[in-house]
């Protein structure tokens, strides 16, 4: 009886926790499946269309980028040129948003702006990379509607600090590349790795370089800090089979569909349909 209300009175904290803070609420329980640029195998990565599709085949989560236009409008792109998606030969921050609203992904697509992403789909979270110091204040601005349905990540520390601040501790983050070195450092040395106060999870790829990042010991880190561990970018089934046994918490898939039949498989997939 004694446990029962030990462990009752836990879950009732966690359960007033959780109501008061916002960035607890963006992962369900794991494992969880991301569409990486909403499923960039198939080659319009990051537009509506994909978006559609990554939601249509059951993705309740969605990786995603932005830079920000000349005049601070905050878009859907992962490189920082054009080049690449649209075949025009200039960078986003040099175009003004009527200017790049012209440009088409394919010939076909048009760039969404963040905002008009966000609204689309309201039963999808998303998980957003901010790919430069220019977009960081308009992305900040940008998510306050949608708090709880976000998380914020970037490959800059500089970046990934500035968020948090702007945001004010009511986004979900991921850890910066400085704090994923000291969390590998702590699961090979037992120390202990606090985590930031927004930060929910460790996002990484299976190996650096020759360094090995994806480890039992690394899992259990994060895990005693109070984080999940989700992997990019894995397209191949029989590593993302290795990875959940290995107990990672999330993966990130160019390959939806590769993806949801291993979580199918598996008994995993849960269809928000």
């Amino acid at each position: 009886m004694g446990c029962w209300r030990a462990g009752h009175h836990i879950a009732h904290i966690r359960a007033i926790l959780r109501a008061v803070t916002s960035p607890l609420d963006f992962l369900d329980d794991p494992p969880l499946a991301f569409a990486h640029r909403g499923g960039a195998a198939d080659g319009d990565e990051n537009t509506v269309e994909a978006f559609a599709r990554a939601v249509d085949a059951g993705y309740r989560y969605v990786e995603t980028d932005v830079h920000a236009t000349r005049d601070g409008v905050p878009v859907v792109m992962h490189d920082a040129s054009l080049a690449r998606m649209t075949g025009t030969d200039a960078a986003v921050s040099a175009l003004s948003y009527a200017d790049l609203s012209a440009i088409r992904v394919a010939g076909a697509s048009v760039i969404p702006r963040l905002e008009e992403v966000l609204e689309a789909w309201p039963q999808v979270r998303f998980n957003i990379d901010v790919k430069s110091t220019l977009a960081v204040a308009p992305t900040a601005h940008a998510v306050r509607s949608f708090e709880p349905r976000v998380l914020l990540a970037s490959f800059s520390d500089s970046r990934v600090r500035a968020l948090r601040a702007l945001t004010q501790g009511r986004v979900a983050t991921s850890l910066a590349q400085r704090e994923v070195a000291r969390l590998l450092v702590a699961s090979r040395t037992g120390l202990r790795f606090k985590a930031p106060p927004t930060a929910v999870a460790a996002q990484v790829p299976v190996r650096q370089g020759p360094v090995r990042i994806v480890t039992g010991r690394f899992i259990a880190a994060a895990h005693r800090a109070g984080m999940q561990v989700h992997v990019w970018t894995i397209d191949n089934p029989a590593e993302m089979k290795g990875l959940l046994d290995l107990g990672v918490d999330g993966i990130m898939t160019d390959r939806i569909h590769v993806l949801r039949d291993v979580f199918v498989q598996r008994g995993l997939w849960k269809d928000p349909r």
